[in-house]
């Protein structure tokens, strides 16, 4: 099943790459960074490049994924972003990015609680995870290939 990580040019991002690059089918990397971008498609991903605030352009890349991985971070660093300025406004454009995008695993990478999750009918399944806690990565591939969180 098709997966995306959002925000795969993050240190936790290529953590969670490279947990996935064994076992995941088709693979999908949203980046800003475009010198990343290479060097990701050689571990097997697709690559988008595109401004992280911008829901439209990260709606297209993840459109028929079974899961998006949201990096945090990716919100709230110094990256330039064109469409939303604060982290609160980027995660917003990622849930609308999610709406559409008929996502059903929803897997956040934060410190934080997910702002505004997408209800149940939308997204069945969301699940939030420290990418401070030692194995998240790991963990993120764990639940990618599980048939169901329930």
């Amino acid at each position: 099943m098709p997966v995306i990580v959002v925000g795969a040019d993050t240190s936790q991002g290529d953590e969670i790459v490279s947990s996935l690059a064994s076992n995941a089918g088709e693979m999908r990397a949203f980046v800003t960074d475009p010198e990343r971008a290479e060097a990701l498609r050689k571990r097997g991903c697709k690559v988008a490049i595109g401004d992280v605030s911008d829901g439209s352009h990260l709606q297209i890349a993840a459109f028929e994924c079974f899961t998006a991985v949201l990096v945090a971070a990716a919100a709230s660093d110094d990256r330039e972003r064109s469409f939303a300025a604060d982290p609160e406004a980027v995660a917003g454009e990622w849930m609308e990015a999610i709406r559409g995008a008929g996502i059903h695993r929803l897997i956040w990478i934060g410190s934080g609680l997910l702002p505004e999750p997408p209800d149940e009918q939308v997204c069945p399944e969301v699940v939030t995870l420290s990418g401070s806690r030692p194995g998240f990565a790991q963990e993120v591939a764990r639940l990618n290939e599980l048939e169901t969180l329930g």
